[in-house]
């Protein structure tokens, strides 16, 4: 069984985002969609409310699974039996930053990393550009999931 975790903070998950589930899911037998706790990070959306928004955004995908994790995303595939990884990449700032983790996740593990490039219509869609217009009272929902109200 090809088992993939796709790690990020989802706050809030975004278009972008659902792009790269929607397309990876049909590579992986399973996906397991990890959403990332850092004690030291200040999120708009708290984690129940993170999950539900993706739960409900899958809710007819059974091979979409939603779960939290803390530590490196490596301990967590290796608790999940996941031998792949799932990144998303928007621009070349993107792959830079991902190829750094990959390979240091690559030196931690045999676990290997699957980039996706996003749809071209979402690459600018990110989780801070979606935060920052619902700060500022702007029309966030071109940006983000139908399930992603509030």
């Amino acid at each position: 069984m090809k088992r993939a975790v796709f790690p990020g903070s989802f706050d809030p998950i975004t278009l972008g985002h659902y792009d790269i589930i929607q397309r990876g899911v049909s590579l992986f037998d399973e996906l397991i969609i990890a959403i990332g706790e850092n004690a030291e990070k200040s999120y708009m959306f708290g984690l129940e409310q993170r999950m539900d928004f993706i739960r409900e955004a899958f809710r007819d995908t059974p091979a979409i699974s939603v779960q939290s994790y803390s530590g490196l995303t490596v301990d967590f595939c290796r608790k999940v039996d996941a031998g792949f990884i799932l990144r998303g990449l928007r621009n070349p700032a993107d792959f830079e930053f991902e190829k750094a983790i990959a390979h240091t996740n690559r030196k931690l593990s045999e676990i290997e990393t699957v980039f996706l490039l996003t749809s071209s219509g979402k690459s600018y869609i990110s989780s801070s550009i979606v935060r920052d217009v619902i700060r500022n009272g702007g029309d966030y929902t071109g940006l983000v999931p139908d399930t992603v109200r509030f």
